[in-house]
């Protein structure tokens, strides 16, 4: 009997022991699970942003340079910066449109003129309201070609972490900022 005791006295001892080290071994698991699921959301969130970039420089192209909707078949209006009248508002229609929905503010639309250089990168030319150049030959001697009236503009969205006390993504920036570029003409 008393051998029966002590075992029984052990086993009810160490079901507290497994408890307590299930409990460590769970914080151990939890904590990167947790920081996966929202660094994950972070790259989610910002390939989304990505995607309203380009989605609002679409609309920059469709509203001021095919005559916007319904019919798109109204005259250019450039630069769009200066004479678009449409060009607010369907950028910003365009960039909360995405599941970010609202969350996404336009931080800045500037429109350029650039020319290619010989390694194929943009370099601009004329800036709004100034006249545009009458070739590229300032980027690339000898150059004929015309100079691209290019719109880029930023987008930004404020991510805050799903668990604020335990993610490291806290420490990643926010907000998140992305880009887009587009030729007009």
């Amino acid at each position: 009997m008393q051998i029966l005791h002590l075992v029984r006295a052990y086993w009810a001892q160490s079901r507290g022991a497994a408890a307590a080290e299930f409990a460590f071994v769970l914080m151990v698991v939890v904590f990167p699970l947790l920081n996966v699921v929202d660094f994950g959301m972070y790259i989610y969130q910002g390939m989304e942003l990505n995607e309203a970039a380009q989605v609002a420089a679409q609309a920059a192209l469709a509203t001021c340079t095919y005559g916007g909707p319904p019919n798109y078949s109204g005259p250019p209006q450039l630069p769009a910066t200066v004479v678009c009248t449409g060009l607010s508002s369907a950028e910003t229609t365009a960039a909360q449109s995405t599941s970010l929905g609202s969350g996404v503010t336009i931080t800045s639309t500037t429109e350029n003129y650039y020319c290619t250089n010989s390694s194929g990168s943009l370099v601009t030319v004329g800036t709004f309201p100034n006249s545009m150049p009458a070739d590229c030959s300032s980027v690339v001697t000898g150059s004929k070609d015309l100079p691209g009236d290019y719109i880029l503009i930023t987008v930004s969205y404020n991510y805050t972490p799903f668990f604020t006390g335990v993610s490291m993504t806290s420490l990643l920036t926010s907000p998140i900022t992305r880009t887009a570029w587009m030729r007009l003409s």
